[in-house]
């Protein structure tokens, strides 16, 4: 008998729990593992923080708030679910971990209570041409099953149901793993590639003439293809052939050398010493270009491209990229071309009305994945889209897909804007998803602008007080109420309600759009009015970008600022990404009678020792690559040389830069864009180029930017703010924007909306794609897309200003979008 249990005492006992955990405090009934319930965060110093503090509750929903490059994305990415990752990897063998990307500790202090997070960001999906929302979900997979077992005819296993499979025959000696020889003799192996446009569902058609001056020979410059000049390696590939005479014109060639010159199959031949395998112009063309995405060529190929290449619906195909034994067979008169082209809420349908117990939980799998596809709003798509052709929230909201349903719990997600690309009627359903991963035992971690969702918060951070580095510090934590009073710049703007133009602009104008069907458009005829603001609206899917994208972009005077990320390293910065350093190098040379590469941190004037980068990379193998600081230019990256030119300053340049010593090229890129723009605003540093570009980077609220700031540390926010600003400066009279709110704080917007009216009043056109209601409040006119998305979209609902489409609304004909903009407009 246990005379613990009936002796008679004052003090309680010590449970087994406190024992282990060490503690002297009567027991408070709670188990210790239950006390771990806050994710603490101390002296965190990533990027712009300021060794922030900070705890966070678990199991609810957390927004970070604050205005754009405050640190949002440093902290919760940068610090938190990076930390969560690399220590999640170091689990791994060494073995393993040496074929994984090396993670480095983020710059803080402590970490405590992390849980294993998953980081939903709005990196688009991979644009290979052979990806599509299918292939990338994996419901292709699912779907080839089905085909395999209960299609009619079979066409074989569900490789012969892949676009990316080619179906082959072999001949020749089958070698085992023991070792034992068969001999094989046209041996099939099943794939469903259609074989004449190799599983991408078009075919392209060279245009000979934007190929080749037929005038001019090969040594005078015949072939106009970009990265083909005369007398370098690329053309002389050709003149040392031995085929063709690189004096001769083209027009002169005869037949068989033309076609050693366009089409020659690979054939071994000695070029310039060395035995290499040559092969026509055409075939390289097409190996070099063609073969990758037309997006990720770079500017000039992409250009390139576009002139001198139709692509065309495949004719053995008809676009759906499959061999005709995959296309025949049918599940009730369908095909699984045709199941990959239905709308994904359609196929669902059509996969519930399958009964066949053979395959009972391939239905249920690929039922339960095409119901979330409808339950997250992405039911209007179709598995054929091409995944680069989503948008920023649609890819978002498919990645979200994999995590809906599982029965994995206390995950920490770390989602970056999920509501980009949303209207207000979608993001209801995505602050319920949020709702429903929270109410499952998982923390969510949410970086957000927009006050519908940070209005559901449970627990809300707001950093700042400003940008860059007058950002960097937690300026409120705690519940929304206490937001909207705390005085901070997100409590401040976070009722804000931009009220409807008592008297639009008229239009100058209209830009025609006749028989518009792109995608889901159904024959749309609509007049764009030029000389005003005019917003472009309607539930995501509804075919907005459809309509603009596919009628307008292209017109000559058109400028279209689309979603696109900007692409950059660490080397790259707003200075290279912009081409203000051009001007600036120039105007370093010139007053110091020097080589503009000098100026350039990735050319002749890079520090020797780091090569330019500023920073030295160890690499220890499978533990965290160590990076310090280059001792040599102490991270400057320029030659000490290079740094006694100075530009500016009393004097005219040289090294000793004057009697007030000017600036060196280092000292220069370390400006911010405001401090920037005076330097090259006058005096004898002034360099208009340099200084009109500055002062499109200030239009755009980026005045606190460092110009040498590496892009890679941009928010999201900054980089779309970057390219509008990049994209300003090109001629045009019309500009089209596709959704220019996306990662800008509310106090953002109304810096955007200024810049917006000072485009209009300088004689600009502006048509934006847009669901911002500040935005669409704001605006001229309104072509309202819908009434829904997909099938239920692609008509014209509307047509007006923003106060007819609110007054439609409250006389009890509104569309979707008039109802949300009423509400806005009407809330205190």
């Amino acid at each position: 008998m246990n005379t613990a249990s009936t002796t008679t005492s004052t003090t309680p006992a010590r449970t087994t729990a406190d024992t282990v955990a060490g503690t002297d405090a009567p027991s408070s009934g709670v188990h210790p593992a239950d006390t771990h319930d806050l994710i603490r965060v101390h002296g965190a110093r990533e990027n712009n923080l300021k060794d922030v503090d900070l705890e966070i509750p678990k199991r609810r929903l957390t927004v970070f708030t604050g205005v754009s490059g405050s640190g949002k994305s440093s902290l919760v990415f940068a610090t938190i679910a990076a930390e969560s990752q690399r220590m999640i990897n170091e689990t791994y063998s060494a073995f393993v971990q040496g074929m994984m990307p090396s993670l480095s500790r983020p710059d803080v202090d402590l970490l405590e209570g992390l849980t294993t997070a998953i980081v939903v960001g709005q990196e688009r999906l991979g644009a290979n041409p052979r990806s599509t929302l299918g292939t990338v979900t994996d419901t292709n997979a699912l779907l080839r099953l089905l085909f395999s077992r209960l299609g009619t005819p079979s066409a074989g296993p569900a490789v012969a149901y892949s676009f990316n499979i080619p179906a082959r025959t072999a001949s020749g000696v089958m070698t085992s793993s023991t070792g034992e020889k068969q001999i094989v003799r046209e041996a099939t192996y099943h794939g469903g590639m259609c074989p004449r446009c190799e599983g991408r569902g078009t075919v392209s058609d060279i245009d000979l003439s934007e190929l080749v001056d037929e005038d001019k020979s090969l040594n005078e410059g015949a072939i106009t293809v970009p990265g083909y000049k005369a007398g370098g390696w690329s053309v002389r590939f050709f003149t040392e052939s031995g085929y063709l005479d690189g004096d001769k014109p083209i027009r002169d060639y005869n037949e068989t050398e033309r076609h050693d010159f366009l089409y020659r199959d690979a054939t071994k031949r000695k070029i310039g010493g060395a035995n290499l395998t040559y092969e026509g112009l055409v075939p390289q063309v097409r190996r070099s270009m063609l073969t990758k995405d037309r997006d990720a060529l770079q500017p000039h190929l992409r250009a390139f491209v576009d002139r001198a290449v139709t692509f065309i619906t495949c004719p053995d195909c008809g676009g759906t990229r499959l061999a005709q034994a995959a296309l025949a067979s049918k599940i009730k008169g369908v095909n699984i071309a045709d199941a990959c082209a239905m709308q994904i809420g359609d196929l669902a349908d059509w996969v519930r009305g399958l009964d066949e117990p053979s395959v009972a939980p391939l239905l249920a799998n690929l039922q339960h994945l095409l119901d979330k596809f409808v339950e997250i709003g992405l039911g209007y798509l179709s598995l054929d889209r091409p995944s680069g052709t989503l948008s920023g929230g649609e890819a978002q909201r498919t990645k979200l897909i994999s995590h809906l349903g599982s029965a994995l719990t206390d995950i920490t997600y770390v989602f970056d804007e999920p509501t980009i690309g949303l209207h207000p009627h979608d993001i209801q359903r995505m602050n319920g998803l949020l709702l429903q991963l929270r109410d499952k035992g998982n923390t969510v971690l949410v970086v957000e602008h927009k006050p519908e969702t940070i209005a559901i918060a449970d627990h809300v951070v707001d950093l700042g007080p400003g940008a860059g580095s007058d950002g960097g510090t937690v300026c409120f934590e705690g519940t929304v109420e206490e937001l909207r009073s705390s005085g901070t710049l997100t409590g401040r703007h976070l009722a804000d309600r931009a009220s409807l133009k008592e008297s639009p602009r008229a239009a100058t104008g209209a830009l025609e759009i006749r028989g518009a069907s792109t995608h889901n458009l159904r024959d749309v005829d609509v007049d764009v009015p030029t000389g005003v603001l005019c917003v472009v609206t309607g539930v995501a899917g509804s075919g907005k970008s459809s309509l603009i994208h596919g009628s307008l972009a292209g017109r000559d005077g058109v400028v279209v600022v689309d979603q696109s990320a900007i692409k950059g390293s660490s080397r790259s910065n707003p200075a290279t990404y912009t081409g203000l350093l051009e001007p600036v190098r120039k105007a370093f040379a010139k007053a110091n009678g020097v080589k503009p590469a000098l100026f350039s941190a990735n050319s002749e004037g890079a520090c020797p020792t780091c090569n330019g980068a500023g920073v030295v990379y160890t690499q220890l193998g499978f533990m965290d690559t160590v990076a310090t600081t280059c001792e040599e230019c102490e991270g400057k990256r320029f030659q000490a040389a290079v740094l006694e030119y100075k530009l500016g300053g009393s004097g005219e340049g040289g090294k000793d830069g004057g009697a007030d010593g000017g600036k060196n090229i280092a000292e220069v890129l370390a400006m911010s864009v405001a401090e920037a723009e005076e330097f090259f605003g006058s005096g004898s540093a002034r360099v208009p180029a340099a200084h009109k570009i500055l002062q499109r980077l200030a239009d755009v609220g980026l005045g606190y930017l460092k110009i040498g700031q590496p892009l890679t540390t941009l928010s999201g926010g900054e980089r779309q703010r970057l390219k509008l600003a990049t994209f300003l400066g090109e001629d045009g009279g019309v500009y089209v924007l596709d959704e220019p709110t996306a990662g800008l704080h509310l106090a953002d917007v109304e810096n955007l909306l200024a810049l917006l009216d000072r485009l209009v009043a300088s004689g600009k056109s502006v048509v934006v794609i847009e669901h911002h209601q500040a935005v669409m409040a704001h605006a001229d006119w309104i072509i309202d897309l819908g009434p829904g998305a997909g099938h239920d979209g692609g008509r014209v609902v509307f047509e007006g200003t923003p106060a007819d489409l609110v007054a439609r609304a409250e006389a009890g004909e509104p569309t979707l979008t008039g109802q949300h903009l009423a509400d806005y407009v009407r809330t205190p």
